[in-house]
């Protein structure tokens, strides 16, 4: 009995060579416990090994094996061949980024965007060591822990309309970030924060869609963490009315 295959039209693109981008059909092993990532491996090692694309640690922590598999912002680790057995399975670099090479895409936009929130703690004075750890309430902890998830899979930017039609848009993965540390109780930069985010680039061009969320694969919520900002931002513009001196 002829052993099954399944096939994987592959986006193919090599621009040094000056060439279109194209599809190129492989037909690999069907095997019920391998992912996609499993079989653009086999390509590589078996059939083509000038494919081109990133992976790391083929458990969904990494965040490096993002790609669009029949159109939809998936890890290629978490994507089972049997989902889509018998049909065949068409794998594109994920949406709205430059291509560098086949499903390698360039990430320069959104590194360049997350450095802009200023994902880290920021305070106006360090206590010394001295004084011992700053502390937290596991309640304290909880208020954040959502968004800290995030692994930079870059899904959420992929999935997001707003995205693709506005690239000035900081992006769900961005915000959600900058929630991350606003959120933090050893935080003080939120003020700081808040010049990039409530701009129109920031918060204000998301029409919640929700689509990021859907995507995410590790269950952040970027559309509620944007929807949340929004909030504080329109508490802040009060307070900046009604309590001008400044008494917040």
């Amino acid at each position: 009995m002829a052993e099954p295959t399944i096939a994987l039209e592959i986006f193919r693109y090599h621009p040094e060579q000056g060439e279109a981008p194209s599809f190129r059909r492989y037909e690999i092993p069907y095997r019920e416990d391998w992912v996609v990532l499993d079989g653009i491996n086999y390509i590589k090692d078996q059939i083509d090994g000038t494919l081109a694309y990133r992976w790391s640690c083929r458990m969904g922590v990494c965040g490096s094996c993002g790609m669009m598999i029949n159109g939809t912002p998936r890890l290629s680790c978490a994507a089972f061949l049997r989902e889509y057995f018998p049909n065949p399975v068409r794998v594109e670099p994920l949406a709205h980024f430059p291509v560098e090479r086949d499903l390698v895409i360039v990430m320069d936009d959104f590194m360049h965007k997350l450095r802009e929130v200023k994902p880290w703690l920021i305070r106006g004075q360090e206590t010394p060591l001295s004084e011992g750890e700053y502390r937290q309430t596991p309640a304290e902890v909880d208020e954040y822990k959502q968004y800290s998830m995030c692994i930079n899979c870059m899904l959420c930017y992929a999935a997001c309309p707003v995205y693709g039609l506005e690239p000035r848009f900081l992006g769900p993965a961005a915000i959600a970030l900058a929630q991350r540390y606003n959120l933090d109780s050893r935080d003080e930069g939120r003020r700081e924060r808040q010049e990039v985010l409530n701009t129109e680039e920031g918060i204000w061009d998301c029409t919640l869609v929700g689509e990021c969320t859907t995507a995410c694969p590790v269950h952040v919520d970027p559309a509620g963490s944007i929807q949340r900002a929004k909030v504080t931002a329109t508490v802040d513009w009060y307070k900046d009315v009604l309590l001008p001196w400044g008494k917040r």
